[in-house]
């Protein structure tokens, strides 16, 4: 299938930055989308912008453009891929007292930053079979679509458990931390830091970047997504695995799944 057949063009980007009058932004961020008849969701706090959008290239193009006309988000960079049917049932922009929830009000990640490794530089680092722990932070049940060969996972049910389920995290051996497009592990590599970890990573961009510049190497399985297409490929193509209503766990028929609940 070609990117003629797949006519949806999905984007997902986020940035820390410190935001004010968000009813205005959001208001103007709205009607932009409803008039490009995009669909999805934009978060808006005052540390940032989150956004996962879908629609035809040329108004994702367009509305891109727009956040280029603004000099707060004009070097956002997104995540893209491209799906038969629009995954998303309308365009949402919502408020929030964070983009990403950890409840912790000392964490400021426009300020401190842990450093990115890029997708290429990761794999390297797999390759050389370095001595590091390769955490992933993501929910238990994302865990369970797909993650990188040697990762461990704290058994998350939220993002919010981080601080408490970090709490004793060796600190002899460097961190590397991912999640799916990055923002969950830029916040978390912040927390770290702030806990006294020094040798502290982020993968740039998360599973999708890394998907899209090297592909699936040292990563098993699906890399599930917070849309209508359930779960995407190392070619960043919808699987068909299905999720759980109950357990959120993956499902690949309702014939052999068993709930975990």
């Amino acid at each position: 299938m070609n990117m003629i057949d797949m006519a949806i063009h999905n984007i997902a980007g986020y940035k820390f930055i410190s935001l004010a009058e968000l009813p205005i932004l959001q208001e103007s961020l709205l009607q932009a989308g409803i008039k490009l008849d995009l669909k999805g969701t934009i978060l808006l706090s005052n540390e940032g912008i989150n956004i996962n959008i879908a629609g035809n290239t040329e108004a994702i193009h367009q509305f891109k453009a727009i956040l280029q006309q603004d000099h707060r988000f004009a070097d956002m960079t997104f995540r893209e891929s491209f799906s038969e049917a629009q995954p998303f049932r309308k365009m949402k922009v919502k408020l929030r007292n964070e983009i990403i929830t950890m409840r912790q009000e000392e964490i400021d990640p426009e300020q401190n930053r842990a450093p990115s490794l890029s997708p290429e530089q990761f794999k390297q680092w797999l390759d050389e079979k370095r001595d590091m722990m390769v955490l992933d932070t993501r929910n238990d049940y994302e865990v369970e679509f797909g993650t990188f060969d040697q990762a461990i996972s704290l058994g998350l049910n939220d993002f919010s458990e981080f601080p408490e389920k970090s709490q004793h995290l060796a600190k002899d051996k460097p961190i590397v931390m991912f999640c799916t497009g990055g923002i969950r592990c830029e916040k978390a590599a912040v927390y770290l830091l702030q806990q006294g970890y020094e040798n502290v990573f982020q993968l740039a961009g998360g599973i999708l970047n890394y998907f899209a510049e090297v592909g699936g190497a040292h990563y098993h399985g699906e890399c599930f997504v917070f849309d209508g297409r359930v779960a995407l490929d190392a070619e960043l193509k919808t699987t068909g695995t299905q999720q759980c209503t109950v357990c959120q766990y993956p499902m690949k028929s309702s014939e052999n799944h068993q709930c975990i609940k």
